[in-house]
């Protein structure tokens, strides 16, 4: 048990090591701290549904629109972001480490409605606004883009159609477009099944798409009747793109001509989907990454403070089983941490007070055996017996207490995810993850330590447990 303690403490101390200290063989490249908005520092941002013509917001347009925005927040890369609704008609946005606010928050309000036209042979510019048959330029935004499937196969796999992919043509000359036009649109937003970054002939980064359903035949039939003519790609009724048409289309094809970023953005906001209510920004807050690193200065200095208080009451009121009480925090502080990395688990201020209060749990159940110990020795048994009494006499007791501690922290954590309080959950997780682990230091290495100190005789006298000699006790009985 000792060498299994050893090992495991050794691999904790290891995962706890900050950044890439001592990774091996790139085992630690995914394994660090997630921190959460208050520590980190990040974008706080409030958004208002305002539906047109000042119609109220029903529930399921409020949850549709919080769903996409939480896909598109997870297109951006944004680690554990917090999107929850507020009354009837508002949803709090928390993104910690947020490198661009204004980037942010402009793909979070993004409709991102998606058309492919017939520009009725024209080049049309980049730019271009257009009306089309889904509606005029001052209705975008009122169709949805469904979820991209996640199994969808990229540009050029054994999956792909075979049909040519379209290609921006480099002699084409942009035509004014008449006032008043209508544009028919071949397929929409609704009509695709996924859309992905990949990659032209050229190496250049582009956004590649794939149809579904019926769509596919509707576009094939379209791209085979107008070979060597144009089509436009229209986002939000401007025009992206106008490639030729080489070749008839079935169910895949590309769009060109945008930067890395602006590739990546667009696919966020197709595969998400356009929003089912216009948002208004009512406030933007950046939290600074100054705060968070105060805050962290401050709750380690009242952990070190709490820490060495318990460690001096611990060590003074029950000398060597103290110590090792210590000791064995110690161990479940390395053993707490590392699990809080790999599960892993967004610290915040919430979060570091329950994990505090997970080690005065651990406190709590060495007091009770060690109690317990006392009372054994002082009726005159063996320090042997009297260490095993101890932990079977108060191991019921931490068991139930224990137990009853983890079931409130579940009850909690669903709560906080029930009503998207990242407060809540992150404390109530800390406080059931560093629960359970006491249990495990205070009943198995405290136990491992008490043995192996008694068997190797290094502490063979009731006063070493802060208990006076049992004979002297009872010899001042007699007298009596």
């Amino acid at each position: 048990m000792l060498i299994f303690i050893s090992i495991l403490t050794l691999v904790a101390v290891w995962i706890d090591l900050p950044g890439t200290t001592g990774n091996v063989f790139g085992l630690k490249d995914n394994v660090d701290v997630h921190q959460g908005l208050d520590l980190q520092g990040g974008l706080q941002v409030l958004l208002e549904a305002n539906p047109p013509g000042g119609g109220k917001v029903d529930s399921d347009a409020l949850a549709g629109t919080r769903d996409t925005i939480e896909r598109r927040v997870n297109g951006l890369g944004v680690s554990e972001p917090v999107i929850q609704t507020q009354n009837n008609n508002q949803i709090i946005v928390e993104l910690p480490g947020v490198q661009d606010p204004e980037e942010a928050v402009r793909v979070l309000k993004e409709t991102a409605l998606l058309e492919i036209i017939d520009p009725q042979g024209q080049y049309l510019p980049e730019g271009t606004e257009v009306n089309t048959t889904l509606g005029d330029v001052n209705s975008t935004g009122t169709e949805a883009t469904p979820e991209a499937s996640p199994g969808a196969s990229p540009v050029g796999s054994p999956e792909a159609s075979p049909q040519a992919s379209p290609v921006a043509s480099p002699a084409a000359t942009a035509s004014a477009t008449p006032e008043g036009t209508v544009y028919t649109t071949i397929v929409s937003g609704k009509d695709l099944k996924d859309a992905y970054p990949t990659r032209n002939q050229l190496g250049s980064v582009v956004v590649g798409f794939e149809l579904k359903g019926d769509a596919a035949n509707k576009f094939y039939d379209f791209t085979s009747s107008h070979i060597g003519q144009p089509m436009s790609i229209v986002l939000d009724k401007k025009v992206i793109s106008s490639p030729t048409i080489n070749g008839a289309i079935s169910n895949q094809g590309i769009i060109e001509g945008m930067s890395a970023s602006e590739v990546n953005n667009l696919v966020v906001q197709l595969k998400a989907g356009a929003l089912a209510v216009p948002l208004e920004v009512k406030s933007s807050r950046t939290v600074g990454p100054q705060l968070g690193q105060d805050s962290i200065d401050r709750s380690l200095i009242a952990g070190f403070i709490g820490l060495g208080t318990v460690a001096l009451f611990m060590i003074l009121y029950y000398r060597v089983p103290g110590v090792l009480a210590v000791l064995a925090l110690m161990i479940y502080t390395a053993l707490t941490f590392a699990l809080f990395k790999l599960i892993p688990v967004t610290m915040t201020l919430a979060g570091i007070a329950g994990f505090i209060l997970s080690i005065g749990m651990a406190v709590d159940a060495n007091v009770l055996i060690f109690a317990r110990m006392k009372d054994e020795i002082r009726l005159g048994r063996a320090l042997p017996n009297a260490v095993e009494a101890g932990f079977d006499h108060a191991w019921p007791s931490i068991r139930d207490s224990n137990i009853s501690t983890m079931i409130t922290s579940a009850i909690l954590y669903w709560f906080g995810r029930y009503t998207g309080a990242s407060i809540i959950t992150g404390f109530a997780l800390t406080l059931f993850v560093g629960v359970a682990v006491s249990m495990f230091t205070a009943i198995t290495v405290t136990r491992t330590f008490l043995r192996l100190l008694i068997i190797a005789g290094w502490a063979n006298h009731p006063r070493w447990f802060g208990v006076e000699d049992p004979r002297e006790i009872a010899a001042a009985a007699t007298v009596d």
